[in-house]
């Protein structure tokens, strides 16, 4: 017969696991994924579809293309689908999809985090972009079910093209990343991410090796081809390509990843 001992520490052991597994899950309610999800706990509203948010929270990234000036030209209209105002990616110094000229980055920079994004687009091809610490960018490009397309870690997968709503509805877009890590100055670590279409899990701890897009595309993109990280945190940028598109309900909480594991 199993002694007291060790029958009361086979039930600390199981109730340890059973609080981990509770507490993990706290993350993946389905009120906290998708679209229309709520912050979590802890986490700050970057955009909220206001002007006041727009002016107190972003700022240009005034990068080698940038053409636009402070106050922010971004538009404040009304919600194509449900009550209240979202913010569209409409500069005319973006016209003709000159990306890098009129993107918003936030004033605050993140290293590891949780983040949730809500997106529109009105028509077909329409094109804007995500990007992580203003270096790693996940794709937004209506009709592109490559590399380079919808949902896509940019050129590092392919795209998660089936969990797309489509044009004229709400997309959302959950991730958490941790950005790479360094010793002695060099990349020891290379930043990874875990991300959710629509509540639909698509990239399960994918690794990024580079920025892509050259020098106008966010930190570190004309360092050595894009392959020269640095040790520098970065804002969350939206990118501004001339096309409608919209966002609402973004809102980001820090963490702070001491494992190189992203999956939630």
């Amino acid at each position: 017969m199993m002694n007291f001992k060790y029958r009361w520490m086979i039930l600390l052991t199981v109730s340890i696991l059973s609080s981990q597994a509770i507490s993990a899950s706290e993350l993946f309610r389905s009120e906290n994924i998708g679209v229309g999800a709520k912050p979590v706990e802890g986490a700050e509203v970057l955009l909220d579809g206001s002007r006041k948010l727009l002016d107190e929270k972003w700022t240009y990234w005034e990068g080698p293309r940038f053409g636009s000036s402070l106050p922010i030209k971004w538009k404040v209209v009304d919600d194509p689908v449900d009550q209240g105002t979202v913010v569209m990616t409409d500069d005319p110094a973006a016209a003709g999809g000159k990306f890098g000229a009129a993107d918003i980055v936030t004033k605050q920079k993140f290293r590891d985090f949780r983040l949730h994004v809500e997106f529109w687009i009105a028509k077909k091809r329409g094109n804007s972009g995500v990007y992580l610490q203003n270096r790693y960018e996940i794709q937004i490009l209506d009709g592109d079910r490559t590399s380079h397309g919808m949902g896509a870690v940019i050129n590092e997968t392919e795209a998660p093209y089936h969990a797309y709503n489509g044009t004229g509805k709400w997309n959302a877009y959950d991730i958490v990343f941790r950005a790479a890590r360094f010793e002695d100055g060099k990349r020891i670590e290379k930043a990874r991410v875990t991300m959710y279409f629509n509540g639909k899990k698509v990239h399960e701890n994918q690794e990024i090796n580079q920025v892509w897009g050259g020098p106008a595309s966010g930190i570190d993109g004309g360092n050595d081809g894009g392959k020269g990280i640095t040790d520098t945190p970065g804002g969350l940028k939206l990118q501004c390509e001339g096309h409608d598109v919209r966002y609402r309900n973004v809102w980001i909480q820090e963490l702070d990843l001491e494992k190189p594991n992203t999956d939630f």
